[in-house]
């Protein structure tokens, strides 16, 4: 039997597909969930093992983990980072922030930090959730039925090389460009923050019935994957829709789409087109 998984669970669909790899595959598991982050219906059910925790109540959730029985590690879904003093932190983040100095870096520098420490000091084996679902792994090509047109290749371009710099400061992962200009970049509020914000800046500019313009979402130089890999899914779509968008490019081989056939269906309902593409080697 492989080792018992621990799932650390934050926003998102991708906790839900990795507890139902784990169900499928007869895998054992256990999810810590965090209160102001993962939603209540990801664990929803007695057939779920669970334990809700503050973010900052790190050595309550090892200590859980360690009595499980879990081995491996895997971070799936997003978590809107707090300010430390938000997260009330116990002993054991006060020592991470102290030894790491975690509090000044950025999201790749503390999720690298991090998936140090749960491995060279608490014992854990962290995975990437791209190894539990192979599949979710962007491969290159069209997903759906709609294909992107010259300008939105264009854009895609411009896209990866704007993401690429935004990542290498370790800001973000995700750009929004059209016509070769950079609509709005992710922040730490995330990818649908910045739809909503460009969903404003298109309604206002009285383009809203102007269907263009690309999300491009690659991973960021020197990326640690298994913690923070790009991500899409079928809510990712429903938000580029509304903000008058024409589709999705995520790196192949470097971003995951949760819910594939799900995520194809609403995009060709919604004639977005999504593409995994290459990231040119040097960017």
């Amino acid at each position: 039997m492989r080792p018992k998984l621990g799932i650390l669970a934050g926003r998102g669909n991708l906790p839900v597909q990795v507890i139902r790899a784990c169900m499928e595959q007869g895998r054992p598991f256990f999810v810590i969930a965090f209160k102001n982050q993962t939603p209540k219906e990801t664990v929803a059910g007695d057939h779920i093992p669970h334990m809700w925790v503050r973010l900052g109540a790190a050595g309550k959730a090892i200590k859980r983990l360690r009595d499980e029985g879990v081995e491996d590690l895997v971070m799936a879904g997003a978590i809107v980072r707090p300010s430390p003093l938000a997260m009330m932190p116990d002993v054991t983040v006060l020592k991470f922030f102290i030894k790491t100095g975690a509090a000044a870096l950025g999201d790749d520098g503390l999720l690298s930090a991090l998936v140090r420490t749960l491995e060279t000091e608490e014992g854990f084996r962290v995975i990437g959730a791209e190894s539990l679902l192979p599949e979710a792994l962007a491969a290159e090509g069209v997903f759906g039925t709609v294909r992107p047109g010259v300008q939105a290749l264009e854009d895609i371009q411009s896209g990866i090389v704007a993401a690429r710099e935004l990542g290498a400061r370790d800001l973000g992962q995700g750009v929004v460009v059209k016509g070769g200009r950079v609509l709005d970049v992710e922040g730490k509020d995330g990818t649908d923050a910045m739809l909503e914000r460009v969903r404003l800046k298109k309604q206002t500019a009285g383009e809203a019935e102007k269907p263009g313009g690309v999300l491009v979402k690659v991973s960021k130089p020197g990326q640690e994957t298994r913690a923070d890999l790009p991500a899409i899914g079928i809510e990712t779509v429903h938000a580029v829709a509304d903000a008058g968008l024409s589709g999705i490019a995520v790196e192949a081989g470097g971003a995951l789409v949760v819910g594939l056939d799900e995520v194809v269906k609403a995009a060709d309902r919604a004639r977005l087109f999504v593409i995994g593409v290459k990231v040119p080697e040097g960017l």
